[in-house]
């Protein structure tokens, strides 16, 4: 808290279990929610399931999951109302401040950002049974890249290539997706969420 609060952001609400925390969206709306997976009384998954409660009580509210170990399947079920503004991060991501308030930062904009590691771990699932092996290797890896938040520019930039090279890459990654364009969805979204289920 003190660190978010020396960063010049208000903390409205600070809680210590799920039930409280979904008062606390409720009540205050705020620009980001950010929780820890295991809360009390089990310290199993309660900070998940408040994370799911709250987005169904106020939807589309930004979330960002802090977890000590890589868990795939908290990652899709914090996915699966496909609004984006969602983030699941390790919590040694906390140590690294700048990458951790950035993160902050794109989820409340509305971004999904996702741990490198929690990607590296859905890829090592999705290679037993990929419905995704028309991509290309590039294709897949800018869909990684996209998973983790990363905006066309720094996609371009991470991979020393041109932004126009990025958007060829997105444009094809959502054609052989089928994800047509269409003013009632996020493709961009889509695009990760089937990265991440498939």
């Amino acid at each position: 808290m003190r660190l978010l609060e020396e960063s010049g952001h208000t903390v409205v609400a600070a809680v210590g279990d799920g039930p409280s925390m979904v008062a606390a969206v409720v009540e205050h709306r705020p620009d980001v929610a950010i929780v820890d997976v295991r809360m009390p009384p089990s310290h199993t998954d309660e900070g998940l399931r408040a994370a799911v409660a709250a987005r169904q009580q106020v939807p589309a509210t930004p979330i960002l999951v802090l977890s000590q170990y890589v868990e795939v399947s908290y990652a899709d079920d914090l996915l699966a109302d496909r609004a984006g503004a969602v983030g699941y991060l390790l919590k040694d991501r906390v140590s690294e401040v700048a990458e951790f308030l950035d993160a902050m930062r794109r989820v409340a904009a509305g971004a999904t950002v996702l741990d490198p590691e929690v990607v590296a771990q859905l890829l090592v699932r999705r290679r037993r049974d990929d419905p995704l092996r028309s991509l290309t290797p590039r294709e897949r890896e800018v869909l990684g890249l996209m998973a983790e938040g990363r905006s066309n520019t720094a996609i371009a930039r991470k991979l020393v290539v041109t932004d126009g090279a990025v958007e060829k890459h997105v444009k094809n990654i959502f054609t052989k997706l089928g994800l047509q364009p269409d003013d009632e969805q996020h493709r961009r979204v889509l695009a990760v969420l089937a990265y991440l289920q498939g």
